[in-house]
């Protein structure tokens, strides 16, 4: 047994600490996603009844005021993982955490709604020892945060999950129907140039076998169709998947962006004007916004048959879908507010949209909840 393992064990005789809420998103690499949104709220608004940890692979790169912070991993880590009285995580924790007798282990996942199939649905395409770790996860988690109705389903057939289910969106979704204008803002101001006017943000999920091929999409060229479509003039966001953070495929140019390695998805979402995807979840927490998504997807055939199951036929979605660059640019110039704003209404009902924008409110409430107990 190595030391971490016999410290944690020790660890675990020690009192949980009542107050104590400690959250990690995607192993520690990011301050984001839904932890990101309840933590926050916790901060905001229950700061003298929860005593916020986060757990950080380089806690010196994240500025969190309100929060401890501790290196992911370390001896640290490992005490606030066994004396917390509430751990949040949007990721499948690893076999290591034993959840003790007294503890809460909330898990947010990391999409409202997702078109790639998940866990016991993909299982044939997931690695053994993934299932595995997926499976012992699940046996300790205490409620699922669900963002639809569709995902609910999901959750309960495939998530090796029997628990409760909290039907009450997406706390990352909320900052997308704030309409905080001045918050948009102050992104804008920290990420772009001072001339940039309007922002697409293109977003494509990776390949299993980390291909690029697809990521073909000819930036300049989308910028003008933009332009003529919707006026002014247009920024290229680029943002690839966390997989593929130290890919050098594309240089930044006047114009274009590369924000991969910026933490909080949704603070670009927030900031976009147009979004480019392919098969990545973000398309549904976009379209919460009401803002136009097209699909670039060159390989919507091969990827569905040999990367990975999909949850939709593309043809069913409310967005169009391209498969060369003159098809995007053809669907931009066809785009009609009106008719797409219907499909995506139909699409929400279809699924049965849960987002209010009071996801993290709600869940920060369970935990005080569970605090004052």
């Amino acid at each position: 047994m190595n030391i971490k393992k016999l410290l944690y064990r020790l660890y675990r005789y020690l009192p949980i600490k009542r107050k104590r809420v400690l959250f990690i998103g995607y192993y520690g690499a990011q301050y984001g996603c839904n932890p990101k949104y309840i933590s926050e709220y916790l901060v905001d608004n229950y700061a003298s009844e929860a005593e916020v940890v986060w757990a950080f692979t380089e806690p010196q790169k994240h500025q969190v005021e309100g929060v401890c912070k501790v290196r992911f991993g370390s001896f640290a880590y490992l005490k606030m993982l066994a004396t917390s009285r509430i751990v949040v995580t949007n990721y499948r924790m690893t076999s290591d955490f034993q959840k003790r007798n007294g503890q809460i282990y909330i898990q947010t996942w990391h999409s409202s709604l997702r078109l790639k199939k998940i866990e016991g649905d993909a299982e044939k395409s997931l690695p053994v020892h993934y299932v595995e770790m997926a499976k012992h996860d699940s046996a300790q988690t205490d409620y699922v945060v669900a963002g639809c109705r569709m995902s609910h389903d999901t959750f309960a057939k495939s998530f090796w999950y029997k628990g409760e289910i909290l039907n009450i969106g997406t706390p990352r979704n909320d900052l997308l129907l704030c309409h905080n204008e001045q918050k948009k803002q102050a992104i804008k101001k920290t990420l772009l140039p001072d001339d940039a006017k309007r922002v697409v943000l293109y977003a494509p999920t990776f390949r299993k076998d980390k291909s690029t091929e697809c990521y073909n999409l000819d930036f300049n060229r989308l910028r003008e169709v933009l332009a003529e479509k919707f006026g002014g003039e247009w920024m290229v966001m680029l943002r690839l998947h966390p997989h593929l953070i130290n890919c050098e495929l594309f240089k930044e140019e006047d114009g274009i962006i590369n924000v991969t390695r910026y933490d909080d998805i949704q603070e670009l979402l927030m900031i976009s004007d147009v979004l480019v995807t392919d098969y990545s979840s973000l398309m549904f927490d976009f379209a919460i916004s009401g803002k136009p998504v097209f699909l670039y997807a060159v390989d919507v055939v091969d990827y569905s048959k040999n990367d990975r199951s999909l949850y939709f036929d593309v043809k069913e979605l409310p967005f169009s879908v391209a498969i060369d660059n003159d098809q995007i640019a053809e669907n931009i110039h066809g785009f009609d507010s009106a008719d797409y704003q219907d499909r995506i209404k139909l699409f929400n009902s279809k699924v049965g949209s849960y987002e209010t924008g009071t996801a993290a409110a709600e869940i920060s409430k369970l935990i005080i909840e569970k605090i004052r107990l």
